[in-house]
This record gives structure tokens, sequence and C-alpha cells, in this order.
């Protein structure tokens, strides 16, 4: 049986990629990537630590069903996002995109 710091480095090293993939990249589509191993990072600890609870439980299990579900919505809506912000500039880099800026 894997202990639950295997998990937690995993979801660590997940973190860090996405936090990253977030700060370093200006592609929107590189971006909204690592927003998604952030999130799959956060998924991770949620099943891993409902599995060692000392009362087994599948809390953790809905709560990252749930998880998955909102973050395929939510790449539906960048995905579309960045196909107008494409097809308005020509480009996705977040950088080229000043006028969007209230």
């Amino acid at each position: 049986m894997t202990a639950i710091i295997d998990y937690v480095i995993v979801s660590a090293v997940l973190l860090a990629i996405g936090i990253y993939g977030l700060t370093v990249k200006r592609n929107a589509i590189r971006m909204l990537f690592a927003i998604e191993i952030i999130v799959n990072a956060a998924n991770l600890n949620l099943v891993a630590f409902s599995r060692n609870l000392a009362v087994p439980n599948v809390t953790g299990q809905t709560l990252a069903l749930f998880s998955i579900a909102i973050a395929a919505a939510e790449v539906a809506v960048g995905l579309a996002l960045i196909i107008v912000a494409y097809r308005l500039y020509k480009d996705i880099d977040v950088k080229e995109f000043r006028s969007m800026k209230g």
C-alpha cells in the first residue's frame, strides 16, 4: 500500500508545474493546461486523503468527481474565449489582449 506522503509529493509536483505554467507561459492554451494541472493536483489530494481516513468514506471521491465536472465546464468556457480572442486578434498571447482591460 502506498503511503499518503507519496500522493502528497506527486500533488506538490503537479502544483509546482501548474504554477510554473501560469507564471511563465503567455499562451492562453498553455495557461489553461496549467490550470487543469493545478485542479488535478487538488483532486489527487482529495482522493488520497479520503482513502486514508480512519473511517473509509467516499466524500473525497465525490468531491473529486464534482471538481472534474466543473473543470470540464471551465475548459469549455476557456476554449470558447480563446477561439473568440483568436478570431479578433489572430493571436492567443495574453499580453496582446490589452484592449480587454477595463
